[in-house]
């Protein structure tokens, strides 16, 4: 994966500073000899990696280190800055819901993952309340039609094409008085093997068609620095917003994609971070690099547990934490709401210093097993017993591990930790202050940025 193999490539670059005695030029150029092969390896230009490093190695000699660093935290600090500045800036490029409806437009060549992106982004936008339309106008790909409408049917939004029209013009003019009813309209287009004059010439009378709000270019990170080329040629005929990146999480080369598109002037938007449906987020190239340097992503993290759990669910199981009424009916409902986060893995690595921890991936693995046979369990109690689990002496014990299927230390390890999970809510007592709160937030949030 790209954030592995890069991550833990500048991850081991930076704890070499961290174990240094001294911070002298020998271990700064050591460093950026580190970033340089690490780069390289993820399929980042040359040029590129040169003119990054160059600036690090320049900040760190030349600059006077601010008030309140050490030299330590300063060269860390710098890295991160740059790293960030590389891949587009503090926040990155924003899409905003102006009017309605919005019509986002995907294009790409063949193979990029256009059709899966373009129920990704319907998903995204469907889970923040918007009520979305997907159109199917790729009339060249004989899958493309079936592959949206089973999407569409996965995620429940709206679904729109003509299976046999081969005008997607005309597709698109059909359906165009219903459209109006949506918030966001997504509009799927054909691809080629390559931009030719015969694609150019059917993006852009699409685009006259649809007129779209966003224009995203749809990449996959597996392109390396062929990237920038397809970036530049594709916003110099079609008049591209954005880019999406596919296929974060199976390359090494997703560096090279990410860089070039910055460089060319078409800012990444989206990133594809997996195959499932919900493996898309927004890409923010400071979180990215937050999460690469392993100092976490608690955006995103608190941002993939409002998508797990309601407003109103948080409140109430923050309330029952806070009061000490926490149970095993509740400690369920946490796992539910952890395993709608997506694996715990991706989970971990964007909790602010979890992923320099570097917990083994067999006792990840072994955490997942764990809750699935504790699921078990709970389902095989009474409500009596969730709602008092102190009850559950050995009689009980017996009879839940044979309706479950599990064994007594089995049940007796989720006991455990359950009083662990209890007594660690005990120290949140106070946070119903709304004042305590914003303090033990602020603290939290100041986790992922080492001292700068």
């Amino acid at each position: 994966m790209v954030l592995d193999r890069l991550g833990e490539a500048l991850k081991s670059t930076l704890s070499k500073v961290a174990g240094a005695l001294f911070v002298d030029e020998k271990l700064v150029n050591e460093l950026v000899k580190d970033i340089q092969r690490a780069l390289l390896q993820a399929d980042v230009n040359v040029r590129l990696v040169l003119e990054l490093t160059n600036e690090i190695k320049r900040r760190i000699l030349k600059e006077k280190i601010p008030e309140g660093l050490s030299k330590k935290e300063y060269l860390i600090s710098v890295v991160y800055e740059e790293l960030t500045k590389f891949l587009g800036g503090e926040e990155g490029e924003k899409i905003e819901i102006s009017k309605k409806p919005f019509k986002i437009m995907l294009i790409g060549l063949f193979g990029n993952g256009k059709t899966t992106t373009a129920g990704k982004l319907a998903k995204f936008y469907k889970k923040r309340g918007h009520k979305i339309a997907l159109v199917q106008t790729d009339t060249w790909r004989p899958a493309a039609y079936d592959q949206l409408e089973q999407l569409s049917n996965q995620i429940k939004v709206d679904f729109y094409g003509k299976k046999k029209e081969k005008n997607p013009v005309k597709i698109y003019n059909e359906f165009e008085s219903k459209l109006k009813n949506y918030d966001i309209v997504i509009i799927d287009t054909a691809g080629r093997d390559a931009l030719n004059e015969e694609l150019t010439t059917e993006l852009k009378a699409i685009n006259n068609a649809v007129n779209p709000d966003e224009t995203l270019l749809v990449m996959s990170a597996d392109l390396g620095q062929t990237a920038e080329k397809q970036a530049k040629v594709f916003s110099e005929n079609s008049s591209i917003t954005g880019v999406i990146i596919t296929k974060l999480d199976g390359t090494a080369k997703g560096g090279g994609a990410l860089s070039a598109c910055s460089i060319s002037k078409a800012p990444v938007k989206f990133i594809g971070v997996g195959e499932k449906i919900d493996a898309f987020e927004v890409f923010r190239p400071k979180n990215f690099v937050g999460r690469l340097l392993g100092m976490g992503d608690i955006e995103a993290l608190l941002e993939k547990a409002q998508e797990a759990i309601t407003k109103e669910e948080a409140v109430d199981l923050t309330q029952k934490f806070v009061s000490g009424r926490f149970n095993l009916k509740d400690l369920y409902e946490q796992m539910e709401a952890m395993k709608k986060m997506g694996p715990l893995a991706k989970v971990i690595e964007m909790i602010p210093g979890m992923s320099n921890m570097s917990l083994p991936k067999e006792l990840i693995e072994g955490q997942e097993e764990k809750m699935k046979v504790w699921k078990y369990i709970i389902n095989s109690c009474t409500k009596e017993e969730l709602e008092e689990p102190e009850l559950l002496d050995k009689l009980r014990i017996e009879r839940i591990a044979k309706g479950s299927g599990t064994s007594e230390n089995d049940i007796r390890e989720l006991l455990k930790h359950y009083k662990q999970s209890k007594k660690m809510m005990k120290m949140f007592k106070g946070m119903d202050n709304p004042k305590n709160m914003q303090k033990m937030m602020k603290k939290f949030k100041g986790l992922g940025n080492i001292g700068m």
